[in-house]
């Protein structure tokens, strides 16, 4: 019936950069990538972490180096670049994982702290690409993913800054995919729902607020990190050849409603 696909998911020799890959989410998504073959450069800020998660590959059998970088600084994602380039030789996947934000009304909220979330959530997207991106088109292949959220897509009070940037993302996404679709570069984005990890568990598993969380998701239960890797993957390999501008939503159907 047809022949067999399953070797268009593998990454067997394909580099994989991963932002926010200390922890949380771009922790199980760098693993996810090396076994299904890829070799992993996991950038963050935390030296700790990025060991966990280097050691962790290296245990199953994958091949991996940390890379300390602060995407808030133009030089050190361009260092970052050159490291992996050094290392690897090429860069073949570019994960935009890093993110954050806080909930706070906006009018208790300054101007700093917006600056912030935005400085994070944008412009280190926007420095990643513009660093990674001479070396993809010079070569002609590429996959970019990027981190939204279903906050990209609807809005929540109290985190008004956080849905803006997503929302900017998902924007930032569709207008590079065409810009770079010439080049043989796809440029995609997930947006996940409530992801429950070391970091938003002390609010999914807080009796006050988590249930009232959980109400809002038609399947019932939080997202597990492990969920996005399989996607991350799909987007990474040859069998997403023809996506590019998309933004899938795994949210247990909160924004269907």
């Amino acid at each position: 019936m047809g022949d067999d696909t399953s070797g268009t998911f593998r990454l067997d020799g394909k580099i994989s950069v991963v932002t926010g890959a200390s922890r949380g989410i771009g922790q199980v998504l760098a693993v996810a990538l090396a076994k299904a073959g890829a070799y992993v450069a996991a950038v963050a800020r935390n030296d700790d972490g990025l060991q966990e998660t280097t050691t962790e590959i290296r245990s199953h059998g994958g091949r991996a180096i940390a890379v300390r970088c602060d995407l808030r600084s133009s030089d050190s994602v361009d260092a970052m670049v050159v490291r992996v380039l050094e290392e690897f030789g090429q860069i073949d996947v570019l994960v935009n994982n890093a993110g954050g934000g806080d909930m706070k009304p906006l009018l208790k909220m300054s101007e700093k702290e917006w600056l912030a979330i935005i400085e994070l959530n944008v412009n280190g997207i926007f420095r990643t690409c513009k660093a990674v991106g001479p070396h993809m088109i010079s070569r002609r292949q590429g996959r970019i993913i990027n981190m939204s959220s279903m906050y990209g897509l609807i809005g929540e009070k109290y985190v008004t800054a956080y849905c803006a940037s997503k929302g900017a993302i998902i924007q930032f996404t569709k207008a590079l995919a065409l810009e770079w679709a010439e080049f043989g570069i796809t440029v995609n984005a997930l947006a996940p729902g409530y992801i429950y990890t070391k970091r938003t568990s002390s609010v999914f598993d807080d009796p006050e607020y988590g249930p009232g969380l959980i109400s809002r998701i038609p399947i019932g239960r939080f997202g597990q990190p492990e969920e996005l890797g399989p996607l991350v993957i799909y987007l990474a390999s040859d069998a997403s050849a023809l996506m590019t501008g998309s933004v899938i939503v795994i949210d247990g159907g909160q924004t269907a409603a």
